[in-house]
């Protein structure tokens, strides 16, 4: 059966989304009615509740969502059991008979409910004669492989094809397709990763997929970093204690949780250097990783992102019919998977907050389950740009990612229940062989007593109390410094001085904004695309200060070869070039806070133009909980909890409050420090609800 035939023709969107109108209006048996009617061929996927397999004798695919491996990196197994085959001939609408067709496509079914629910839009393709489902007995072959049968895995996952030309994946030899939702650990707090993953079962994924920032596990080189957040160890120990019961090695074949790797991801979008994908494939296999490889691209990127040994996979907004056909066209002897199915989309600085609706994500994982595809939802859970770690876009000018990692995921920031959670888990209800797990109980809010900031330093006060600054002859990016081992500086700003005794035109290269001093009275600024600056006549030689801010590296465009950040480049005034240069590092790390604890904080004025730093406290009570700082009365910069970086905020929007996790506060007073780089605002408001559109 070639692919193309395997899609439903008959799904159009409009059709699709009349169904689910009248379904909600007017009952499903009346959707049914009305889908029929117009000639439709199979059902669209729904929330088939009380109808059942009638006569079982025609086999076909049963899966269990809910059962089937978690993936880390990508793939982690939840594992407490898998699938057997199931027969089927035909089910009863308003006491006639409706066949399903007879036809390989079979294989491509997801899944049935085992007992006395049948989810209609995951099995073959039927010829309706009426409107109307009848419950039916039903009688079903079945076994479970639990955790304890798995002890001894060596197989792990791949793909099959068998004699009627239909390609599956396998784990341990056995079919199943891949639900899979991303979440990234080091953006959740790690007192609630077990929370996040109970929700991502108890919806009804069966796999779980996240990146490995490396960028944060080895800053310094030789130096690695596997504490608190980034505490990968603690993920995957955790994935076995909740879901597997048994404590092996990592990878699956060693009896672990990885099932699978990613080669790269999306350098089909930049792939200048033939050799890079087989080089970091062979550098996988040479490291011991002997887990299934695929690579991750979108329509345009797949063929030259992709490498022989490796699943190629696609990266989509939407059902794309023909990127299907691209893809199977170029590897038809595999399965086809979407690696990231985009539930929504990250926000950058001064733009609207990004929304997609929950019935186009219904839709659209229907569509995907009943053509038998594999997918992954990218985000279930985002979670939140702690710290430094936001990136940026560059396609028109560069623009900063906000702190919140929100997405309009399945989960919200915070944690929470959205409308396409319920919606999906309804869907991945109907397509069990078996009930659900319960929901885990909802994450409290509260709020807390507003925070007044009473005391204050300057910034260029607090130099003192960072590490020892370099001297350069002519200024560096914060790559290039010479600290951190030779890692240089990843994160953070920079602050250069040097002396100057004339005025004039200055000229610098920033990256990617920076804000010009003559000793603590601002000029003037700099960003990416500006360079020039007048800097009034003096008498007198004068310190001349740049504080450049790393706002973000870019995450995709050709640009991102080209993301130093500093200054990149002499400095000048009136074309002499500047030398001499002392240079501050501000990462801004809590070993920072700790020696600022010992400064002589000052009395904050009502009004203060210019960045410095911001003490207050705030009162959690006995037992914290999660809240949101309201912060609308500030203008730029980064909220510090107890030395925690919560993040950047910014006066334009759209995202107007930081998460603040309960697990972050301790009982009673919390140390508040805020760097505002533009001008004090008043006090910090808490509320129980964030504001990401404002």
């Amino acid at each position: 059966m070639a692919f193309g035939e395997r899609l439903c023709k008959d799904e159009d969107s409009e059709l699709l989304t009349e169904f689910c109108q009248c379904e909600h209006a007017q009952g499903f048996e009346t959707a049914v009615g009305n889908w029929v009617e117009k000639g439709c061929q199979s059902l669209p996927v729904s929330h088939v509740q009380g109808f059942v397999v009638l006569a079982p004798r025609f086999p076909f695919q049963v899966s269990l969502p809910q059962l089937f491996p978690l993936q880390f990196l990508l793939y982690l197994t939840l594992l407490t059991g898998l699938h057997d085959d199931a027969e089927l001939d035909s089910i009863v609408v308003q006491g006639k008979e409706v066949l399903w067709r007879k036809r390989p496509s079979w294989r491509r079914t997801l899944a049935i409910f085992f007992l006395p629910l049948v989810f209609s839009g995951l099995g073959p393709h039927s010829e309706f004669r009426d409107d109307m489902f009848k419950v039916s007995p039903a009688r079903f072959r079945w076994s479970r492989l639990t955790p304890s049968k798995l002890k001894e895995r060596s197989v792990g996952l791949s793909t099959e094809k068998n004699a009627q030309g239909q390609v599956y994946f396998t784990l341990d030899g056995h079919k199943f397709m891949i639900i899979g939702g991303s979440i990234h650990y080091f953006r959740v707090p790690r007192e609630y990763w077990k929370d996040r993953l109970l929700k991502l079962q108890a919806c009804g994924f069966n796999t779980v997929t996240t990146y490995i920032p490396w960028n944060l596990h080895e800053q310094e080189k030789g130096k690695f970093d596997f504490s608190e957040i980034l505490d990968l160890e603690y993920v995957i120990i955790l994935l076995l204690l909740l879901f597997n019961h048994h404590l092996f090695a990592s990878q699956y074949h060693h009896g672990g949780p990885v099932i699978a790797v990613q080669v790269e991801n999306e350098y089909g979008s930049f792939g200048k250097d033939g050799s890079y994908m087989e080089y970091i494939k062979e550098a996988l296999l040479k490291r011991g990783i002997v887990e299934f490889l695929l690579t991750s691209d979108n329509d345009s990127g797949m063929e030259t992102g992709s490498v022989e040994g490796a699943l190629t996979t696609l990266n989509m907004a939407a059902f794309e019919k023909d990127s299907f056909l691209k893809l199977q066209q170029m590897q038809n002897d595999k399965p086809i998977m979407v690696m990231e199915y985009w539930t929504g989309w990250y926000d950058t600085w001064g733009q609207r907050h990004n929304v997609k609706s929950a019935t186009e994500i219904q839709l659209t994982v229907s569509r995907f389950l009943r053509s038998g595809i594999s997918f992954n939802m990218y985000m279930f859970h985002g979670g939140t740009n702690f710290g430094f770690i936001n990136g940026a876009q560059s396609i028109y000018q560069h623009r900063g990612v906000v702190t919140s990692y929100d997405y309009d995921a399945v989960l919200t920031e915070a944690g929470d229940y959205t409308e396409k959670y319920f919606k999906l888990r309804k869907l991945f209800a109907s397509a069990s062989a078996g009930s659900l797990p319960r929901l885990p109980p909802r994450t409290p809010k509260t709020v807390y007593p507003t925070v007044g900031l009473s005391f204050y330093l300057p910034l260029f006060e607090i130099l003192p109390y960072l590490n020892k600054p370099v001297m350069l002859y002519y200024p560096d990016t914060m790559e290039n410094l010479p600290i951190n081992n030779g890692s240089g500086q990843p994160f953070g700003l920079v602050l250069y001085e040097t002396s100057i005794c004339s005025g004039g035109q200055l000229y610098a290269h920033v990256r990617d904004s920076a804000q010009v001093f003559l000793n603590d009275t601002r000029i003037g600024d700099l960003d990416e695309d500006t360079f020039d600056l007048t800097i009034p006549q003096i008498q007198d030689c004068q310190l001349l200060r740049i504080l450049v801010e790393n706002q973000g590296r870019v995450n995709f465009s050709w640009k991102i070869q080209h993301e130093w950040k500093g200054i990149d480049g002499n400095v000048k005034i009136n074309g002499t070039l500047l030398r001499n240069f002392t240079i501050y590092s501000l990462d801004l790390k809590m070993s920072f806070f700790k020696r600022l604890h010992s400064a002589t904080w000052r009395h904050a004025p009502e009004h203060y133009l210019g960045p410095a730093f911001y003490r207050g406290t705030l009162k959690a009570g006995s037992s914290p909980k999660d809240t949101f700082l309201d912060l609308s009365n500030w203008h730029y910069g980064f909220v510090f909890i107890n030395g925690r970086n919560l993040g950047r905020y910014q006066d334009i929007g759209p995202q107007r409050t930081l998460y603040l996790p309960g697990p972050w506060l301790q009982p009673k007073d919390n140390e508040i420090i805020m760097f505002e780089m533009i001008e004090k605002g008043f006090y910090i408001r808490t509320t129980n609800k964030p504001q990401l559109q404002g």
